[in-house]
């Protein structure tokens, strides 16, 4: 399954642009961090992966998703 996200941006004009600046920088540099990860690479593998291959090697999908994500891994 594919998903795929439209977002138009406008150029901010004038003090709006300004004051909006340092947001819109630590935002895309939280979303950089979070998607470099050790865990988002891992899942972005496992998303790769078939269903098939995992259980040819007796694992499932969920069971990984929380190895992965650790203990307190909801799904």
């Amino acid at each position: 399954m594919a998903n795929t996200a439209t977002i138009e941006r406008r150029p901010l004009a004038g003090i709006g642009a300004a004051l909006a600046a340092p947001f819109i920088a630590t935002g895309r540099f939280l979303v950089h961090l979070a998607e470099s990860g050790p865990r988002m690479r891992a899942l972005e593998h496992l998303h790769r992966i078939s269903d098939e291959e995992l259980a040819a090697h007796g694992l499932t999908r969920e069971g990984e998703i929380r190895r992965i994500l650790g203990i307190n891994a909801a799904i």
